[in-house]
């Protein structure tokens, strides 16, 4: 029987990882298939999420009498998990084949392979997550929702941003940032939310010293975030639930109200460096990645605006080797934080040759092996040169489902030297297997944008004005 996986040869294969199989590449190769069979069965796979928004994608499978068939499966349940994480829904319609329906009612639900995606979905919008099968003709169209993100830099401000190894804030007074500091945390492991209400406080305390007032405070944090609660995010995954329902879904509220009711707002870390990109570039589309603890994304569309869309990327599939490595939280293979994020760099350092003190921390390891990079060990320069590889068919990949004229990377692993190599490797895979993306533009901040500048782009979230 075959498989998507041995459709998708690279030219570009990493040292360190050759049995990368790209889904861009994958993806590809089977639509050649079925156009070359002659019979193209459409396939439409709609995803509603909160308030009724629903997004639209259509595609092509092979009719269910064809032999490499079994294919139609594989490919329409990659493409389902990244539609779940990239735009959200509770529930998911399949108009097609119903084999093709059957299949992923089947494994996305209570008993099913993708359990954790049918629980965390289900979490998210507060609803109980369907698949429902119908004919593709009969499938909703797109309702899309979008808002204006940001961009205020009046007055004087506090911009946070959370990782799960660091902490950043900056004060910033009319848009230019007068102090920064980054501290290390372990909000993972904390069990107490009473810890990320301290942490938050220390921050704030930090980045008041240096400001006359503050006006308004912003925030840029990994998770799901709806009307400044936590819905879902590793930040918290030490917190009972009964403790996160009744405390941690709160704590934005209870920071707001320690800090005198100024405007407060705070978003998913990948919007915010969507709007680091947009605010620096002057320009959209623009896709915004960061590589930190883990991958964050978050997308600004032609109209300067940002979606209702998830854009968890960090779940997504961008390699089909049915050997990759499987995300300790969803429990899934060939997903994205595995790729672009220190988890990438932890994968590949053993093969790299480089050893790394388990009884460290997450930024201490990572300053290790960027220590190494730095000093020009052979096997560093892999590791990077292979996120690079990563990055040049894994935007391939996403151009399939954003319109991108623009690609901002920042975030801890893309410091020093080795954001250099990432982009330079990932400008050459684009150059060689898809020219037709040369239009797609590449770039890193400067370096302590890279760093912190996350933070300074959180703080122009709230308006002051329409606060008051």
């Amino acid at each position: 029987m075959a498989h998507l996986f041995e459709l998708a040869e690279p030219a570009f294969v990493p040292v360190l990882d050759p049995e990368f199989r790209p889904a861009a590449l994958a993806n590809r190769a089977f639509i050649q298939l079925v156009a070359e069979s002659g019979s193209p069965q459409p396939l439409v796979v709609a995803l509603e999420r909160g308030r009724g928004a629903i997004s639209r994608y259509e595609t092509v499978c092979l009719p269910d009498t064809h032999p490499q068939s079994s294919l139609n499966l594989e490919y329409a349940e990659r493409l389902v998990k990244f539609l779940l994480w990239g735009r959200g829904g509770w529930r998911v319609i399949i108009g097609g084949s119903k084999m093709v329906g059957e299949h992923i009612r089947s494994v996305y639900s209570n008993n099913g392979v993708r359990k954790f995606d049918f629980d965390f979905m289900g979490g998210v919008y507060g609803k109980e997550f369907v698949v429902e099968i119908m004919e593709p003709e009969d499938v909703p169209q797109a309702s899309e929702s979008t808002m204006s993100l940001g961009g205020h830099l009046d007055g004087c401000r506090i911009g946070f941003d959370l990782g799960a190894s660091d902490r950043k804030v900056s004060a910033v007074i009319d848009g230019e940032a007068v102090f920064t500091e980054e501290v290390v945390w372990d909000p993972r492991n904390a069990t107490d939310p009473r810890y990320h209400f301290d942490e938050l406080m220390a921050a704030f305390d930090s980045a008041a010293k240096h400001l006359p007032r503050i006006d308004a405070i912003g925030g840029s944090a990994a998770g799901v975030y709806i009307d400044n609660r936590p819905r879902v995010a590793s930040l918290y995954r030490g917190i009972p639930k009964e403790l996160f329902d009744t405390k941690t879904v709160n704590l934005f509220f209870d920071l707001q109200k320690a800090m005198g009711g100024v405007p407060f707002d705070v978003v998913n870390d990948g919007e915010v460096t969507a709007l680091a990109g947009a605010m620096s570039l002057e320009d959209s589309p623009i896709l915004g990645l960061a590589f930190g603890s883990s991958q964050a994304a978050g997308y600004v569309n032609p109209k300067g605006e940002i979606t209702t869309w998830l854009n968890e990327l960090a779940f997504a599939p961008v390699d089909y080797n049915p050997h990759a490595a499987s995300c300790e939280w969803s429990g899934d293979i060939g997903v994205g934080a595995l790729y672009f994020s220190q988890q990438a760099i932890f994968k590949l350092a053993p093969a790299a040759g480089i050893d790394i003190d388990p009884s460290l921390g997450l930024a201490e390891k990572l300053v290790v092996v960027q220590k190494h990079l730095e000093d020009g060990h052979a096997g560093a320069m892999k590791i990077w040169d292979a996120i690079g590889i990563y990055l040049g068919y894994s935007l391939a990949h996403y151009s399939n489902f954003y319109e991108i004229k623009h690609v901002l990377i920042l975030g801890r692993v893309t410091s020093g030297v080795g954001g250099d190599i990432i982009l330079a490797k990932a400008k050459e895979v684009l150059a060689k297997e898809f020219p037709e993306l040369n239009n797609i533009s590449i770039t890193l901040p400067d370096e302590k944008a890279r760093r912190v500048g996350q933070a300074v782009a959180a703080a122009s979230l709230p308006c002051i004005l329409k606060n008051k």
